[in-house]
C-alpha cells in the first residue's frame, strides 16, 4: 500500500505574523492532504525563543504523530529551542510505516551566533550514519533528512554575498558535504533538507541500481508550497506540490533545479 511524506522547512515562527498565519495554513493543507509522514528540517522557529517552540507546538499538535523534526541554526538561538525539537544522539533512525528515517543534527554550538549559520558533521555523526544506513530493513524509502545543505547552492542575499568575500564560511555547504553524498549513494533514497529558502534538487547518479535526489524544501511557508512524496516498498511512486496561502514571499514561485552530478 502507498504513503505519501511531506517534507516542509524553515517556518520562521516568531518572525512576524505573516509567518505564523502561513504555518497555520500549512497545518490546515497538511491536514487535508492526510499524509502519513510530515519530515520538517529544521529553522522551526526564527530566534530559538521557548514562545516559539511553543507556538509550533500549538499549531502542530494535529499532526504531532506524524512529525520528524531535525534543529536548524535558528532554533539555537536564544533559549536553544533546537534542543528541544531533537534531544538525545545527533544521529537517530526509526521506521515509520515504508519510511526508514534518518535524523541528523547538522547544527552545532557555533550556531549560537547569526555570524555563524553554517552546518557540521564530524567523524563520530558519519559513523552513525553509516551504521544506520546499513539497518535499514528491505522494500523501505531510506531518507536521510538535516537542515543544512551538503551540496553547494548559490548565494541568496548579500549578506551571504560579504561572507563569502570575507573567506567566512556563513553561506557554506557542510564542510565534506559532497564526500558525504557520493556515500550515500546506492544507500538512500533520498536527502531532505533546508537553510536555503529557494527550493532546489539535485539528481545523482545511481549506484546498484539505486537513484539518490537531494532536495532542499525552501522556507515553505514563504513559498507556499510543500512536497509530497507518495512511495510505495520503497520505490518513490508519484510527487506533487501542495500549495497554500503563503507569507512573505522571498523566493520564485517555482523550484531551482540544479544539474545533476556525477
Amino acid at each position: 500500500m502507498s504513503e505519501t511524506l511531506a517534507h516542509i522547512s524553515d517556518l520562521h515562527l516568531g518572525r512576524d505574523a505573516a509567518a505564523d498565519a502561513a504555518a497555520e495554513a500549512l497545518r490546515d493543507a497538511l491536514l487535508a492532504a492526510d499524509v502519513e509522514a510530515v519530515l520538517l528540517t529544521g529553522d522551526v522557529t526564527h530566534r530559538g525563543r521557548r514562545a516559539e517552540l511553543a507556538t509550533f507546538e500549538r499549531l502542530f499538535a494535529p499532526l504531532a504523530a506524524r512529525l520528524v523534526v531535525v534543529p536548524g541554526n535558528h532554533d539555537r538561538l536564544g533559549d536553544d529551542a533546537g534542543a528541544a525539537l531533537m534531544a538525545g544522539p545527533r544521529v537517530q533512525a526509526s521506521r515509520r510505516g515504508g519510511l526508514w528515517v534518518v535524523r541528523v543534527d547538522s547544527t552545532s554550538h557555533h550556531n549560537r551566533s547569526l555570524l555563524a549559520s553554517h552546518g557540521t558533521l564530524d567523524a563520530d555523526d558519519l559513523a552513525a550514519l553509516d551504521a544506520a544506513l546499513a539497518a535499514a530493513p528491505p522494500r523501505t524509502l531510506a531518507v536521510v533528512m538535516l537542515h543544512h545543505h551538503l551540496l553547494p547552492l548559490p548565494e541568496e542575499s548579500l549578506g551571504e554575498h560579504l561572507a563569502s568575500l570575507l573567506g567566512w564560511p556563513h553561506a557554506d555547504a557542510v564542510a565534506g558535504g559532497g564526500e558525504v553524498v557520493d556515500a550515500l549513494r546506492g544507500r538512500c533514497d533520498l536527502v531532505l533538507h533546508g537553510h536555503r529558502h529557494r527550493a532546489a534538487e539535485v539528481a545523482i547518479s545511481a549506484r546498484a541500481g539505486r537513484a539518490l535526489r537531494v532536495l532542499n524544501a525552501g522556507a515553505t511557508s514563504e513559498l507556499g508550497r510543500a512536497r509530497l512524496v507518495t512511495h510505495e516498498a520503497g520505490r518513490v511512486v508519484a510527487e506533487r506540490w501542495l500549495t497554500f496561502a503563503a507569507g512573505r514571499r522571498a523566493a520564485p514561485a517555482a523550484p531551482a533545479r540544479a544539474r545533476a552530478a556525477a
